[in-house]
């Protein structure tokens, strides 16, 4: 079966850069027309100048400047989506921030709260938004490999990404069989969003310590995003794809 989806709308959120754009890029390879969703109109242009650079045509490219964070926005947008191109078949929960790094007993309530709207309570909003809307097909939650275990300094983070995986397979069990819900939970990628884990003399350090030998790119997540909302997954639903280079396969404890 062929990962295609001609004919098919998918929004992105967090859509201007990094993993988001890549899937943007992959989703139209495949024939989709796709909103890209972000706060900032200038980078979204550029985003959408590119793919269309790349060769997707202009009709198949919407984007939107909304904030993700924010509920409100969501019906708006989902919306506009669905009156550009008749209907929305794959939403991608993908945008997400941490602007705190350190210890989570030290964390500002301000912090803690916009780290909270962003990478959890977004993916309800959005997703509700969606399905109201007429979406019938298959949500994409990008989560985190920490979601799934304990990391130094981005505690919280983690913690909102840990809410994900559980809020996916609830949504999967409240809307099949209209609509699957499963998750992306991403391994250490280059983005803006984790250069602080992954930049300069770093890089090499960390990719000795991943089975698969380096660091991921955002077409990595993308091309696991593409098999999700396609049909080759129709039998899928409340699941999580780690894809993460095999480093969640690594032993600890000191145990061997």
């Amino acid at each position: 079966m062929e990962l295609e989806l001609n004919g098919k709308t998918a929004l992105i959120t967090g859509a201007s850069r990094g993993i988001g754009l890549a899937v943007a890029a992959r989703f139209a390879q495949a024939g989709a027309n796709v909103v890209l969703v972000s706060r900032t109109s200038d980078d979204l242009e550029e985003a959408a100048a590119g793919l269309v650079a790349a060769g997707v045509p202009a009709g198949r490219v919407a984007w939107r400047a909304a904030h993700v964070g924010r509920p409100e926005e969501a019906a708006p947008t989902v919306a506009e989506a669905v009156e550009r191109f008749g209907g929305l078949h794959v939403l991608v929960n993908n945008a997400g921030t941490n602007p705190y790094y350190g210890p989570m007993v030290d964390i500002d309530t301000v912090r803690a709260q916009k780290i909270f709207e962003v990478n959890q309570l977004s993916v309800l909003a959005w997703t509700s938004a969606a399905v109201k809307a007429g979406l019938r097909g298959s949500v994409i939650n990008v989560s985190s490999v920490g979601g799934l275990g304990v990391e130094p300094n981005i505690g919280w983070y983690n913690v909102t990404k840990a809410a994900v995986l559980h809020l996916t397979r609830q949504l999967a069990f409240e809307l099949a069989p209209d609509v699957r819900v499963n998750a992306l939970a991403p391994g250490v990628v280059k983005t803006k969003l984790a250069a602080a884990l992954w930049e300069g003399p770093k890089e090499e350090r960390l990719a000795a310590h991943i089975p698969l030998g380096r660091i991921g790119v955002p077409d990595d997540i993308a091309a696991a995003a593409l098999f999700l909302a396609s049909d080759a997954a129709s039998w899928i639903t409340g699941q999580t794809l780690v894809v993460d280079g095999g480093t969640t396969i690594i032993p600890s404890g000191g145990v061997g």
